[in-house]
């Protein structure tokens, strides 16, 4: 400390009462300062006697004084969500905080959100965890659903903490739900309208389902269905059904609407797409809006993703980024995409938004080492006449493969 600093805190006692689990009270509590210039003594401010000084090692006392409830909630909601597992282990009351949900939702307050990616890939039998510009990463629990989810085709979509899985087990098309607080797996709850192969958007901390495939009776049909996912309620709400049913759909948010971009139907390739107005609560059909980069027979849902509330796409016959211009219902081509997404007709790429940045992930097409993922993002200009810049984040380091199954973001 520097000479003649003061540093105030507070709550003398507290440490006892915290670990017998009792709240501390205003009487409890107590205002002190340190102060260099008083050879290190702690004084008591709410005393009647002020000026009373009484010494205090500040190293090995008990009654070392801390900071109020509120301040230290806020200093512990700005810690790297990575780091939180340390927390859980200082006392009870910061475990109940982690636990409970109770810092997350502070950090939703004063907007202090971290992106973070959740990635399966091929032949991993557990979800991946990507922190802080993927510079930190861990594995979550093994998700403890039958051998046919395991092993069949499955869906992903993020509401506030909690990552949503759908996929098919052998009673039926099922739901696991990860949830960040307590870093464990449950099951459902299920969808009003069990569907796969369908569009998924995340808002905040809900999520969007539409459209995709019903398999009722051994009979399959197109749905036209929508629904929301609440975090709080771990329920789900129906909404007005889309114009169109739709399968292989992809979705987004963008200027505060649900956006159902392309697919297919009993019909053939819909090149239209439309989106949902929470205020209207109405559905609004956008013709041609996809002409340029239809699902063709056999390719993947469209990879879209949007930054700034800009919708990128990756055309993939071409590896193509586009972006989308409101004004004129067409696409701008903004360059090549460092990875194949023409492997696979799509299948296997994950291209997302994290943050204020685009992340594009899958096998490289301009290194040598192919077996990995490579990982790559750039901070797109729709206004530029350049193509972007692509940063290399990983390539081997993290072995896993390239064909990634699943991916979506969480903003915690």
């Amino acid at each position: 400390m520097s000479n003649g600093e003061e540093h105030v805190t507070e709550g003398s006692n507290r440490q006892k009462y915290e670990e017998e689990g009792e709240d501390v009270t205003d009487d409890q509590k107590s205002i002190v300062a340190y102060n260099s210039n008083r050879n290190g003594y702690w004084v008591n401010f709410n005393s009647q006697q002020s000026t009373e000084v009484k010494p205090q090692d500040a190293d090995y006392s008990s009654d070392i004084p801390s900071l109020n409830y509120e301040l230290e909630n806020l200093i512990l909601a700005r810690f790297p969500r990575s780091e939180y597992w340390k927390l859980s282990s200082v006392n009870k009351r910061f475990s109940r905080l982690v636990k409970t949900g109770e810092l997350f939702k502070i950090r939703r307050d004063i907007k202090f959100n971290e992106p973070s990616v959740f990635m399966l890939a091929s032949g991993e039998n557990c979800w991946w965890a990507f922190d802080q510009g993927f510079g930190s990463f861990r594995r979550l629990p093994v998700l403890p659903s039958d051998i046919c989810f395991t092993s069949g085709d499955k869906e992903s979509v993020c509401a506030g903490t909690h990552l949503l899985v759908s996929g098919r087990e052998i009673e039926g098309l099922m739901i696991w739900r990860y949830e960040l607080a307590v870093n464990k797996w449950y099951k459902g709850p299920p969808m009003i309208y069990p569907r796969c192969l369908f569009a998924s958007a995340t808002c905040g901390t809900n999520a969007y389902v539409a459209g995709g495939i019903a398999v009722a009776g051994g009979t399959q049909s197109v749905h036209n269905t929508v629904e929301k996912y609440d975090p709080e309620t771990r329920s789900w709400t129906p909404l007005p059904r889309m114009t169109k049913p739709r399968k292989l759909c992809s979705g987004c948010y963008m200027d505060n609407m649900f956006y159902v971009i392309g697919g297919r139907n009993d019909d053939g390739v819909l090149t239209c797409g439309e989106f949902y107005d929470p205020e209207t609560n109405q559905w609004n059909l956008i013709p041609e809006m996809f002409t340029d980069n239809p699902v063709l027979n056999a390719h993947s849902p469209p990879l879209i993703a949007v930054v700034n509330n800009e919708l990128y796409s990756i055309e993939a016959s071409s590896n193509m980024l586009k972006v989308y211009l409101k004004k004129s219902n067409s696409w701008k081509q903004m360059g090549l995409v460092p990875v194949r997404a023409d492997y696979n007709r799509g299948w296997g790429v994950a291209f997302k938004s994290f943050g204020n940045k685009l992340v594009v992930i899958g096998a490289s097409t301009v290194l040598t080492s192919r077996s990995s993922m490579a990982i790559y993002t750039c901070s797109p200009d729709p206004e530029s006449d350049y193509w972007p810049e692509w940063e290399l984040l990983d390539n081997g380091r993290i072995q896993l493969s390239h064909f990634i199954m699943n991916c979506c973001v969480m903003v915690a």
